[in-house]
């Protein structure tokens, strides 16, 4: 029986590879969703990847996740920082939560340092680029098998 993971992005990640290069990269959204399938699918998941710049959705879809997902990968973007509805959301889950972030956020601006999501997540991933969504997927595979 393969098992799913929601893998949810927040506010700007659709800017990914257009968006500060310098910091984020070249690869775009639509990269790595196309990397986390072919992962996951080699790790055996369904993967189900979305993207909402609004808050609402994001916990729209940790709701559904409850009932449809083996865990959570999420990168909340800005909201990380700031949304207590997804904190809340997640804590609702019940479930293996991994939270990504592209740039490290500890080496970023002072506000970006504190994550809400952090207490309630299995692990953060940090500072590797796209490849950390990947990592997150190899971490669930070990902790779900």
């Amino acid at each position: 029986m393969t098992s799913t993971i929601y893998i949810l992005n927040g506010p700007n990640l659709n800017t990914l590879g257009r968006r500060e290069p310098a910091i984020y990269g070249s690869a775009t959204l639509a990269d790595v969703e196309r990397r986390c399938i072919e992962v996951g699918e080699a790790a055996g998941f369904d993967i189900v990847f979305r993207q909402s710049n609004h808050e609402g959705e994001l916990v729209d879809w940790i709701h559904q996740a409850r009932d449809e997902a083996a865990a959570i990968i999420i990168n909340a973007g800005a909201y990380t920082h700031t949304s207590l509805a997804i904190h809340d959301a997640l804590r609702y889950f019940d479930k293996p939560i991994v939270e990504v972030h592209i740039s490290n956020i500890h080496a970023r601006e002072e506000i970006r340092h504190k994550s809400l999501i952090a207490p309630i997540a299995l692990g953060m991933i940090v500072g590797f680029g796209p490849v950390g969504y990947e990592i997150a997927i190899a971490a669930l595979k070990s902790r779900l098998t």
